[in-house]
């Protein structure tokens, strides 16, 4: 799927109606789904408990923090791609501050075609972060199996006293004679043997 195709949730954070609206305005619903808007930190933090962003865009200050604090935390606890909006004469300062995090800023004012730019950035950003997280996954789970596997070995060794060659050539075919994973072996094995 291109990144054109794909739809992205979104989480604005902003005080600011007249912000929210113009924001609203140049995030259309095919591409962006749900938009969903929180007025504080606090509120953006419930947010964010209940269900994960691929997009997080921050209008600083909060009534309840700069927005520093929660774009840090948000870049270091998801994988959402996020966006600090702060005044022009700070942003120098913010920057610093959270660009080792991953965090994205821009100066106020904005204009609309650096906000579309922006959000086109952030959207090539959360793609490589979403690769990045699937490959953590897939290395995570061939982990799991190289545990699993491991163990089962060792309940061959100690329970039926196999070589470890034998136990492991054992697995092997175990799982080609009965068409399922090593995995599923491994797990069969511990059952019988724990």
């Amino acid at each position: 799927m291109s990144l054109k195709e794909q739809i992205y949730s979104v989480l604005i954070v902003s005080a600011s109606d007249s912000f929210n609206a113009a924001l609203t305005d140049i995030l259309p619903e095919a591409k962006y789904y749900p938009i969903i808007k929180a007025s504080s930190a606090s509120e953006a933090n419930r947010a964010r408990a209940e269900r994960a962003f691929d997009l997080i865009l921050i209008n600083s200050p909060l009534p309840d923090d700069s927005g520093v604090h929660l774009a840090i935390d948000a870049c270091c606890m998801s994988t959402s791609a996020v966006l600090l909006i702060v005044r022009s004469d700070i942003h120098d300062e913010v920057y610093d501050k959270v660009s080792p995090y991953g965090v994205f800023t821009l100066p106020k004012p904005i204009a609309k075609a650096s906000m579309i730019q922006a959000l086109r950035w952030m959207v090539s950003a959360r793609a490589r972060l979403s690769k990045s997280e699937k490959k953590t996954l897939t290395l995570e789970e061939k982990m799991e199996e190289i545990r699993l596997v491991n163990r089962a070995k060792l309940l061959l060794i100690s329970k039926l006293n196999m070589s470890e060659p034998d136990a492991h050539h054992f697995l092997q075919q175990q799982a080609m004679n009965k068409c399922i994973s090593r995995k599923e072996v491994a797990e069969n094995i511990i059952l019988t043997y724990s």
